[in-house]
């Protein structure tokens, strides 16, 4: 299964990105190391608003690239349909290993 996904950035922007483990993927955008994306580098720290659920790596970055299409006010509206069981929680053990690791 793989999660197309929004986190909203210290500046109030909006990233978009997919993964396998949401969880992983944020702690890595809140890291200090090389594998946050460079958008996110200089925003931190970001913020999980809104997670979906597709079947494949492909779907993931047909959805993502909907998502990135999309004006900024529609993507405000597609965050407030989040409900709250479809955020993935991050996971505060895999995002301090991630932390950690050295590169």
């Amino acid at each position: 299964m793989w999660f197309v996904y929004i986190v909203r950035c210290a500046d109030d922007t909006l990233y978009t990105g997919i993964a396998k483990d949401v969880g992983r993927r944020i702690g890595e955008h809140n890291s200090n190391d090389m594998l946050a994306a460079s958008y996110t580098r200089g925003r931190r720290p970001v913020a999980l608003v809104y997670t979906e659920a597709v079947d494949t790596r492909s779907a993931a970055q047909k959805r993502e690239y909907e998502i990135k299409q999309l004006t900024r006010q529609e993507k405000d509206e597609l965050v407030k349909t989040a409900k709250p069981g479809q955020l993935q929680p991050v996971s505060e053990r895999r995002a301090d290993h991630v932390r950690s690791k050295k590169f």
